[in-house]
């Protein structure tokens, strides 16, 4: 099997939307991580202290052909259109071990795909 890492940074509200998205287009599991950032426009400040909008990563391993259509997936329920409301990018992936908890149910899904 040849995967795909999946990089999601939302807003924290966002991420309950967009995991259910991405489990709906096939994903299997998730890693979610508190995040910091900075984009283009700083964030707000309120007499000196800074109000930042609470973010969250989400770290996943796709199928390298079940890629795009989780993308789209977490574009679409993230609200990604709208600015502010996040990326997601991917990244191939040489090798993986410890799937072995996973391996039976992407075995299945794959099988029902073809």
């Amino acid at each position: 099997m040849r995967f795909n890492m999946l990089f999601t940074i939302c807003p924290a509200e966002n991420l309950e939307d967009i995991l259910d998205g991405a489990k709906l287009a096939g994903v299997t599991g998730a890693t979610i991580l508190n995040v910091r950032g900075t984009g283009s426009k700083e964030a707000k400040t309120f007499f000196g202290l800074t109000l930042d909008r609470p973010q969250e990563a989400m770290v996943m391993l796709v199928e390298r052909h079940l890629c795009s259509k989780v993308m789209k997936a977490v574009y679409s329920s993230g609200g990604m259109k709208e600015p502010g409301n996040g990326i997601c990018f991917s990244m191939p992936i040489d090798s993986v071990v410890g799937l072995e908890s996973q391996l039976a149910i992407l075995k299945k899904k794959t099988e029902e795909l073809l």
